[in-house]
């Protein structure tokens, strides 16, 4: 059964391509999903036609690919969900702090994709759980998630995000890190800046100072694990609240830190769409 039909229309500068350049190159389908489709039946088709992938098409040739069904095996728990954006494609969410986004050993029933699982059911549909961007269990901000592996491919790493932080101390002048990040040696999951890690790079501007506290707007060149809050504490400006790097809990009771605005192309109006979360109230009240 298929679940979902995705349609592109062969425009002039493609006429006399091979199919699998269109749908490569120009419309960004991944080889694993192209693989895929060859082996479900209609799954690709020119003209409501089968073709193969080698077809040469033409121009105003309508190529629809047939996504199959796929199951959420995800369990389904009522939660409190706020959804900031949403179509046939792409469902965006305002995740507040201490909500893990995947299950884990620990958090089995209580994520993001528990509580979207819940409202598949009542609304009687079945996709996988995609998130394309992922936030720390608490690091509060939006979560973009697609609705189909197609748009999951399309997306990935073509999502631009702003994020809000408050550090300790002072910063008066915006500037870059440059520094790689690896994992801390004997733990799972702290990190540490290293020569020999990953390079990693985070752009900052400060907003406002108060109380010893600056709220910074930081966008990140790359995106490692942890990387906002490993650089600020090798800076000597360790997020409020994150005690895992030396930040203090005086104030807050986790990192503040908060993933305000994103924006990308859309994959199928090809327009821009710019969506924008209020910082909470915990991290309102170091910014007064």
């Amino acid at each position: 059964m298929c679940a979902k039909k995705i349609e592109f229309i062969v425009p002039e500068s493609c006429d006399k391509a091979a199919a699998r350049t269109f749908l490569r190159k120009n419309c960004g389908v991944s080889a694993r999903i192209l693989a895929q489709l060859k082996r479900e039946k209609d799954g690709i088709l020119r003209n409501n036609k089968n073709i193969k992938t080698i077809d040469v098409l033409n121009n105003g040739d309508v190529i629809t690919l047939n996504l199959p069904e796929e199951k959420n095996n995800i369990a389904p728990v009522k939660g409190d969900l706020k959804i900031l954006f949403e179509d046939d494609y792409i469902i965006v969410f305002d995740k507040p702090f201490g909500v893990p986004v995947h299950p884990t050993k620990v958090h089995q029933t209580d994520t993001l994709a528990n509580f979207h699982s819940y409202r598949q059911k009542e609304l009687g549909e079945s996709y996988k759980f995609r998130a394309v961007n992922r936030l720390d269990k608490d690091t509060s901000g939006i979560v973009v998630a697609a609705k189909d592996k197609y748009t999951a491919s399309y997306l990935f790493n073509n999502i631009e995000k702003i994020y809000y932080a408050v550090c300790e101390g002072v910063i008066d002048k915006a500037g870059t890190i440059d520094k790689p990040i690896r994992l801390k040696e004997g733990h799972s999951i702290e990190r540490t800046c290293a020569d020999d890690g990953a390079r990693s790079v985070t752009h900052y501007k400060p907003l406002l100072s108060v109380n010893n506290h600056t709220l910074l707007e930081i966008k990140l060149e790359t995106g490692h694990t942890h990387q906002i809050r490993v650089h600020f504490s090798f800076v000597g400006h360790p997020l409020a609240g994150d005690d895992m790097y030396g930040g203090s809990l005086e104030y807050i009771n986790r990192q503040a830190l908060h993933c305000g605005e994103v924006s990308f192309i859309h994959p199928f109006t090809k327009k821009k769409v710019i969506i924008k979360s209020e910082l909470p109230s915990d991290i309102k009240k170091l910014t007064v």
